[in-house]
């Protein structure tokens, strides 16, 4: 009887730890919404047996604050944008990538793959993704013809009805409203306490205008259905989401120009799953899956083997007839030394009533 149970005992133990070595294996994903999407994402799943579990950020900040914050070893890939990508991939937050891992690399387009973004020495931590603008959308029902310019916002017909996100990016917008792009787009990344004390009084005459500050792209697409606003700064994936609602949503690019973002894929240097990881890498920037997660999200695709299956409407709604035309249109996200200065005059801006 003894020798019954002892046996009954040691065949329990090999079914129970033969099923603990068959459990499927998880990533973890910290990105922007969008980027993680079951129409794209279950195939990866499928093909290699595994759960992908993905959480969002709402801003460059916020995924910087948990990496550093002790949370990095709860995800696996990371999306920072160009703002952040560089202090992640010199600061030992990311894991350098391997090349032979990633054959679709070289698909990726020529003009992102030489901004020194994410590079430190001779290695690379990230992959270029997606790449887009932070548009000026607005209620094409509520306005006769499209606004031309970001001081649309100020204007005090609209009491209540604008929305603006929490991010520097609103910043940038008002530093543009005053001029302090020109001659040199860069200097939007660098400004004097002289200049920001001027955006910071620029944004709080903006205070009567807002709704909301929105954090997340479904706040700002609720807002809008619920006409609670009329006009905002926001991303293509809103006017992806609204298109799909039938909301007569309209998206430009005002005269001031606008700035924008180009989004890498990295490992994070605490990730447990790198083989994993780097698989997962390559199936994003395929071409197919690119195309896939451009349906999702309408920004813009970093292969350019993309366009091959999309339709020519699709085309030139991505610029994809003319990317670096639109490209010259945007200013892209670069690191801003002084970055801590303007997180403060921003949450001044925000705590004011």
């Amino acid at each position: 009887m003894k020798r019954a149970v002892l046996v009954a005992l040691i065949a329990l133990a090999v079914v129970t730890t033969d099923s603990c070595r068959r459990q499927v294996p998880t990533l973890s994903l910290l990105v922007w919404e969008g980027y993680a999407d079951p129409s794209f994402v279950r195939g990866f799943e499928e093909a290699h047996r595994c759960k992908i579990v993905a959480s969002y950020m709402g801003s460059s900040d916020e995924l910087v604050a948990k990496l550093r914050g002790g949370s990095a070893s709860n995800y696996d890939v990371i999306s920072p944008s160009s703002d952040v990508a560089t202090m992640i991939a010199t600061s030992g937050l990311a894991a350098p990538l391997d090349p032979s891992k990633l054959p679709s690399y070289p698909q990726l387009s020529p003009k992102l793959r030489a901004l020194p973004l994410v590079r430190a020495g001779d290695k690379v931590y990230g992959v270029p993704f997606m790449w887009g603008p932070n548009p000026l959308l607005y209620d094409a029902t509520f306005f006769a013809k499209p606004p031309e310019s970001w001081s649309v916002l100020w204007d005090p017909k609209y009491r209540g009805k604008i929305s603006v996100w929490d991010d520097l990016s609103t910043v940038y917008m008002a530093a543009q409203v005053l001029g302090y792009d020109k001659p040199d787009p860069a200097a939007l990344y660098n400004l004097s306490d002289e200049q920001l004390a001027r955006v910071k009084q620029k944004l709080l005459e903006l205070k009567p205008n807002i709704r909301k500050i929105w954090a997340t792209g479904g706040e700002l697409t609720n807002l809008f259905q619920n006409h609670e606003v009329v006009a905002a700064m926001g991303w293509p994936l809103m006017t992806n989401q609204l298109r799909k609602l039938n909301f007569p949503i309209g998206e430009i690019i005002p005269r001031e120009s606008t700035t924008g973002w180009i989004d890498h894929l990295m490992i994070t240097a605490a990730s447990e799953h790198k083989e994993l990881a780097h698989a997962f890498l390559e199936y994003m920037i395929q071409a197919r899956t690119q195309e896939l997660v451009t349906e999702v999200t309408g920004y813009v695709p970093a292969n350019p083997l993309a366009a091959q299956q999309m339709s020519l409407e699709e085309k030139k709604n991505l610029h994809l007839d003319d990317p670096d035309a639109y490209m010259a249109r945007i200013f892209f996200w670069r690191h801003v030394p002084r970055r801590g200065k303007y997180n403060e005059i921003w949450n001044e801006v925000k705590a004011a009533q």
